[in-house]
């Protein structure tokens, strides 16, 4: 779906998508990072950490709508490591292994890579903005 045949409907739930799933991230890490929401603070310079960093941070991207496609590629990325990582050695069924957010998150952000933030985001608006400004030629002797 290319970003111009979007509209009303559609390009809402684009952006709520993005910005709840970002919210619901950044709660990840903010478990991890600062042992907020009942969560247990982890060292910064483990796996655990990195994670913590990734998701509170990445999710704050996400959110903002901010360098959104290469921020969902990454955070893609870190969930299916989550998922084989911990998750499938446990067995193959993510409802059986308990790695079902993982998979459903590494998932949430190719679908963001692949289509990108929507129209109500900080990409958006710079895109929009670069598109409007007119094309200054340089007419050097």
């Amino acid at each position: 779906m290319s970003v111009t045949n979007r509209g009303g409907f559609n390009e809402f739930t684009l952006n709520a998508l993005r910005i709840a799933a970002g919210v619901l991230f950044m709660q990840h890490g903010a478990q991890k990072l600062f042992g907020w929401l009942d969560g247990n603070q982890v060292e910064l310079m483990t796996q655990r950490g990195l994670a913590g960093v990734l998701e509170f941070f990445g999710g704050m991207l996400i959110v903002m709508g901010l360098l959104t496609r290469p921020t969902a590629f990454l955070l893609s990325g870190q969930m299916a490591i989550a998922y084989f990582q911990v998750h499938f050695p446990r067995g193959f069924w993510p409802i059986l292994n308990g790695g079902e957010l993982s998979a459903f998150y590494s998932f949430t952000w190719l679908f963001f890579f692949a289509n990108g933030p929507g129209s109500f985001s900080l990409d958006g608006w710079l895109r929009a903005r670069r598109e409007s400004r007119p094309v200054e030629t340089s007419t050097a002797a």
